[in-house]
C-alpha cells in the first residue's frame, strides 16, 4: 500500500517505541505536521524554542534510557537544535533529531530557510542522513535509531525535503538493519578481563570511577557487587552521580574539579585506578600531568576511540560495562584493604567537603541539603551549568540509579528546564525537580509556557545570587575580583511564573525553606521558588585551571557550619 513520506515517517517512528515527540513546525515540515493527527500514538509537544526541544528530547533519553525524538523546520529551526544536538553528543545522549528542509529542486540554490544542517551537524552526531527519496526514508528511520541507542549512543539527524514528506510509495518497514561498517564490542576481551582482575586482586589501594557510561549500561547491581566483593571505595565522576548510591559506606562522592578533597586525595594515592564508562575529562582528572602518579590505570570503555586518549592506561577493556563487569566480578578475590578504608576514613574526617559556613544570608548549600531532606533522595534532579550545577552535585545524596541529569561535556547553560521538561514526561511517576541559575534559567525560561500548556509537573528551584556566579567565582580568585559584566539585572521570576499561570514563591532567610520546599511539593502541579542567596558564594572544594588533583583548594574559612547542623573549626 502506498503511503506519503510524512506518513512513513510517523510509522516508522511508532514501530521503533516512539511515544513524544518534542518540536516546532515551520514551513518545510507542514506535510509531517498535517499528518501527525492520523497517529494519535504520536504525542507532540509544542515548544517555545527549537533549543528546548532538543534538550527535551535529551532529557527524556536519559531518564527513560529511549531515544528521545525532536523535529524542527529547516533552516533557522534546524540551526537552532545544533546546541542541544552538541550537548546529546558530548553526554552519549541517544536522540533522533528530524529537521525539514526546502523542496529537492531547491536544494543548493540559497531558497528561503535553506541550511546545510547535514554538514553542520556532521561533527555532533554520530550518524546522520539527507533523504533524497520516500523509498529510502524507512530504512533511514531503522537505522538512525539503531545507531543512536547502540555501543556509545549519541544523537542522529534525518534531513528530509519538503516534497519528498509529501511523495507517495510503497511502504515496507525493514525487520532489521545491514550496516556493514557500523561495528561495536559489547563482550570485553577474555584474556584482557582476567588480568584486570588479577591486578585488582593484588592492588592495596584500589579506586573505582564510576562515569556516566555505567548508568547508560545499566550496570548499577553489577558496579556495586564489584565494589563490595573486593572492599574497593568508589568516586564518581559528574555524570556518574547516581550510579552507586552516595550513602553507602563505599562512596566517596564526586571527584574532579570541584570533587570532595578527600575523593581527589584518594585518587592521588591509589595505586590501581579501575576507570568504568568514563574519558578522563579535563572537570575530572584536572591536569593530567599529576594524575593518580602512582596507580596503575583500568579502563572499561565501549568506546575504543576513549582508551588512552585523555591519560595511559595500563590495562584496555573495550565492551559494554555491564557485560564487562559481569565476567570480572567472577574473577574477583573477597580482600579488606582495612589500612586504606582506614586512611581514607581519615581524610574524610581532616577534609570535610560538605561543611558549609556560618552566615547570617541564605546559602545555597542550605537550599540543596533540604531539597534532599524533603525527597529523601526520591526524585529526579535536573541541572543546568555553573554553581547551580556544583552545589546540586555535592549537597544532594544520590541514592538512586539515574537521579541526576546534567549537562556535562558542552556546559550548556538553560539546559535545565527543557531537560526537567523532557525527563518528567518520560518518568511522569517520578518527581522531578529543576535546579537552575537564574542567568542559565533565563536562557530557556520561555519553556514555562510549555509546562502550563502541557501540565507538566516540574518543580523549579532558582539558585539566585544575582551573578552568573562560576563565572564571578573565577574573576574574583583568579583576575583579581574584576567583575567585567558578570553582575545580573533579574526581573521577578516568581510573577513571571504566575504570568505563565504557575504558582510561585520567594524565599529570603533560611526559616522560610523547608516550608517553601514542601509547599511545592504538596502543589500538584509546576511550582517555582526562586531563592535569593548570598551573591558572593563560591563553590568549594575547587581544583584552580591548570592544577592538578593534588592542588584542590578547600573552603578558606575558619569557622563552618558542618551538613549536620554543628559547629566545626578548620585552621
Amino acid at each position: 500500500m502506498k503511503k506519503t513520506g510524512a506518513q512513513i515517517l510517523c510509522e516508522s517512528l511508532i514501530k521503533e517505541g516512539v511515544e513524544v515527540i518534542f518540536g516546532i513546525l515551520g514551513g518545510a515540515v507542514l506535510p509531517l505536521y498535517d499528518t501527525l493527527p492520523q497517529y494519535p500514538q504520536l504525542r507532540h509537544i509544542l515548544v517555545r524554542h527549537e533549543q528546548g526541544a532538543a534538550h527535551a528530547a535529551d532529557g527524556y533519553a536519559r531518564a527513560t534510557h529511549k531515544a528521545g525524538v525532536c523535529i524542527a523546520t529547516s533552516g533557522p529551526g534546524a540551526t537552532n537544535l545544533v546546541t542541544g544536538i552538541a550537548n546529546a553528543f558530548m553526554d552519549s545522549s541517544p536522540m533522533v533529531a528530524i529537521t525539514g528542509q526546502v523542496a529537492r529542486p531547491f536544494i543548493g540554490k540559497d531558497a528561503f530557510q535553506e541550511a546545510d544542517i547535514t554538514g553542520i551537524t556532521l561533527p555532533i552526531t554520530k550518524h546522520n542522513y539527507s533523504v533524497s527519496d520516500a523509498t529510502e526514508l524507512a530504512r533511514t528511520v531503522k537505522e538512525a535509531f539503531y545507531i543512536a541507542q547502540t555501543g556509545r549512543p549519541g544523537p542522529v539527524l534525518i534531513d528530509i525535503p519538503r516534497d519528498v514528506q509529501q511523495e507517495e510509495v510503497e511502504f515496507v518497514y525493514p525487520d532489521k538493519v545491514n550496516l556493514p561498517g557500523y561495528k561495536f564490542i559489547s563482550r570485553g576481551h577474555s584474556v584482557q578481563v582476567k588480568r584486570a582482575a588479577k591486578l585488582i586482586n593484588q592492588a592495596q589501594r584500589p579506586l573505582i570511577i564510576a562515569g556516566r557510561g555505567v548508568i547508560i549500561s545499566q550496570a548499577h547491581d553489577e558496579l556495586k557487587e564489584l565494589a563490595e566483593k573486593a572492599q574497593i571505595p568508589v568516586v564518581n565522576t559528574l555524570l556518574g552521580l547516581g550510579s552507586f548510591p552516595q550513602n553507602h559506606v563505599l562512596s566517596l562522592g564526586m571527584m574532579g574539579m570541584h570533587g570532595m578533597a578527600y575523593a581527589n586525595m584518594a585518587v592521588q594515592s591509589a595505586d590501581l585506578i579501575i576507570a568504568i564508562g568514563m574519558r578522563f575529562d579535563d572537570r575530572a582528572t584536572a591536569n593530567t600531568g599529576g594524575f593518580a602518579p602512582n596507580a596503575h590505570i583500568v579502563h572499561i570503555d565501549i568506546d575504543p576511540a576513549e582508551i588512552g586518549k585523555n591519560v595511559r592506561v595500563d590495562m584496555p577493556i573495550v565492551g559494554d560495562v555491564k557485560n564487562v563487569l559481569k565476567a570480572m566480578n567472577k574473577e574477583i578475590d573477597f580482600r579488606e584493604h582495612l589500612d586504606w578504608l582506614s586512611q581514607l576514613d581519615q581524610w574524610r574526617y581532616e577534609h570535610p567537603s560538605l561543611d558549609i559556613r556560618q552566615n547570617d544570608e541564605l546559602l545555597p548549600q542550605y537550599v540543596i541539603q533540604q531539597i534532599y531532606e524533603a525527597t529523601r533522595g526520591n526524585a529526579i534532579v535536573v541541572t543546568g551549568v555553573g554553581q547551580n550545577q556544583m552545589w546540586a552535585a555535592q549537597h544532594f545524596v544520590y541514592t538512586k540509579p539515574n537521579s541526576f541529569i546534567s549537562s556535562g561535556g558542552l556546559g550548556t547553560m538553560g539546559f535545565e528546564l527543557p531537560a526537567a521538561i523532557g525527563a518528567k514526561v518520560g518518568c511522569p511517576g517520578e518527581m522531578v525537580w529543576c535546579i537552575a541559575g537564574d542567568g542559565g534559567f533565563q536562557m530557556t525560561i520561555q519553556e514555562l509556557a510549555t509546562i502550563t500548556q502541557e501540565n507538566i509537573a516540574v518543580k523549579i528551584a532558582i539558585i539566585n545570587n544575582g551573578y552568573l556566579g562560576m563565572v564571578r567565582q573565577w574573576q574574583e580568585l583568579f583576575y583579581e575580583h574584576r567583575y567585567v559584566d558578570t553582575k545580573l539585572w533579574n526581573p521577578d521570576f516568581v510573577k513571571i511564573a504566575e504570568a505563565y499561570d504557575i504558582p510561585g514563591i520567594r524565599v529570603k532567610r533560611r526559616e522560610e525553606v523547608i516550608p517553601a520546599i514542601r509547599k511545592a511539593m504538596d502543589y500538584p502541579g509546576a511550582f517555582l521558588i526562586d531563592f535569593v542567596v548570598e551573591p558572593e558564594e563560591n563553590v568549594y572544594p575547587m581544583v584552580p585551571l591548570g592544577g592538578s588533583l593534588s592542588e584542590t583548594l578547600e573552603l578558606p574559612k575558619v569557622e563552618m557550619v558542618s551538613s549536620r547542623g554543628n559547629i566545626s573549626q578548620k585552621e
